[in-house]
């Protein structure tokens, strides 16, 4: 916190790239949207896992083309820098919001979440980017568009949706229905997930190599 001119704005500049998620990619402007990420980024997602940016940006250009609406809304936006090995964190609170129609019930599942994003600058153009963006599911719920409608879960259903941790417990069975394999085992806020990509965050902040392809493969491999 706090700091000097050059301090200040480093993290003014990488703030800028975490609020640009919601902004670019809610009003489909791809190519400025691009323009926040490293050329090998990564984005993690619930129904895909680890993507690489180029083909996440494809898919959420199908995804849209298909009908599905998926907007965010940024709570706040917070800033962990070391200049001296060009590393930042941005932390952003953050509610996906998805429209989904089910039976004719048109309805919304929000999601709190908590994004975070691995940043590093360019020691050439002194430009900062996104390496890395993952993301802690805290709470999720069912909101009825007309205010008194939401949809029934069978019994298989709820038994399924039981496995899901609390924080993306109706988003994870409602991409269920659409044919995704939603994992089990994302960040949570009371999960081992959650106590490594913290280590993470340290791990980045410092220029030391850290394994974030490999968390919740760990994770899942322990709970076997």
């Amino acid at each position: 916190m706090n700091g000097g001119e050059n301090e200040l704005l480093d993290r003014l500049a990488v703030s800028e790239l975490c609020k640009g998620w919601a902004i670019f990619y809610d009003s489909s402007e791809w190519e400025k949207y691009r323009s926040l990420f490293t050329d090998d980024a990564y984005v993690w997602t619930t129904e895909n896992g680890p993507l690489a940016i180029d083909n996440f940006i494809a898919m959420s250009k199908l995804g849209k083309e298909n009908g599905t609406i998926v907007m965010h809304r940024e709570c706040g936006t917070i800033v962990e820098l070391n200049g001296e090995a060009h590393r930042a964190v941005g932390k952003m609170k953050a509610t996906i919001s998805q429209r989904f129609n089910s039976e004719g019930i048109a309805f919304d599942i929000d999601c709190d979440c908590r994004f975070i994003f691995f940043c590093a600058r360019d020691r050439q153009t002194w430009d900062w980017k996104v390496k890395f963006v993952k993301l802690f599911y805290e709470k999720d719920k069912i909101i009825p568009v007309n205010g008194q409608s939401v949809p029934a879960f069978t019994t298989e259903e709820e038994l399924e949706m039981a496995g899901f941790p609390n924080g993306y417990r109706y988003l994870g069975i409602m991409q269920k229905r659409l044919g995704y394999d939603t994992s089990l085992y994302l960040p949570t806020c009371n999960n081992e997930v959650w106590d490594r990509i913290y280590e993470a965050m340290g791990d980045w902040l410092a220029a030391d190599e850290n394994e974030l392809f490999s968390i919740e493969d760990d994770n899942e491999d322990n709970n076997e």
